[in-house]
C-alpha cells in the first residue's frame, strides 16, 4: 500500500466522519479526526452519498479497514457488542475466502483440467476387450448360468 493509497483513504474517512451524526462523531477523539485531516489528500473531494450504504459506495479497501477500526475501538460500546462485531467479520472473510477460492480463474481451469483427465482416465478404465464367444464357450457360460440359478 503506498502513501498515495493511505493519503487517498484517510480523505475518505474523513469525508465519512463529517458526514456523521454529531453522536458519532463525538466519540472519536479529536486527536485522530486531526490526523485524518492532516494526512488526507487535500486535492481529492470523495463522493460519498448518505442515502446509499457504505458498502455500496465503492470505498478503497484501506478505507473500509480504517472504518472498522474506528467502529471496534470507538462505536461499540461494550465487549460484547465489540466481539459480535469481530465474529461477524471474520465469517464474513471466511465466506469471501471460500467465494474467491471456489471461483478463482486459475482454479476453474485447474478443476476443469483435472476434472476432464479424471473423466478419461474413468473412460480409459471402462474399455473392456471384447471377444466374441465361440460355440462351446456360449455353452459353459450357459451352464454356468443355470447354476447360478
Amino acid at each position: 500500500m503506498s502513501m498515495f493509497d493511505n493519503m487517498m483513504a484517510y480523505s475518505e474517512v474523513y469525508e465519512v466522519l463529517n458526514l456523521m451524526e454529531d453522536e458519532y462523531r463525538k466519540r472519536i477523539p479529536q486527536k485522530v479526526i486531526d490526523f485524518f485531516d492532516d494526512e488526507r489528500m487535500k486535492e481529492y473531494k470523495p463522493e460519498i452519498r448518505v442515502d446509499i450504504p457504505l458498502e455500496e459506495q465503492n470505498l478503497r479497501r484501506e478505507t473500509v479497514i480504517l472504518l472498522v477500526i474506528l467502529t471496534i475501538n470507538y462505536w461499540c460500546d461494550t465487549e460484547e457488542e465489540k466481539q459480535s462485531f469481530i465474529n461477524e467479520l471474520e465469517k464474513n472473510e471466511q465466506l469471501k475466502k471460500e467465494l474467491a477460492e471456489k471461483y478463482n480463474p486459475d482454479n476453474l481451469f485447474k478443476n476443469r483440467k483435472r476434472n476432464h483427465l479424471e473423466n478419461l482416465e474413468q473412460e480409459n478404465t471402462k474399455i473392456v476387450e471384447y471377444k466374441k464367444q465361440n460355440f462351446i464357450q456360449k455353452i459353459f457360460q450357459k451352464i454356468k448360468n443355470f447354476f447360478k440359478k
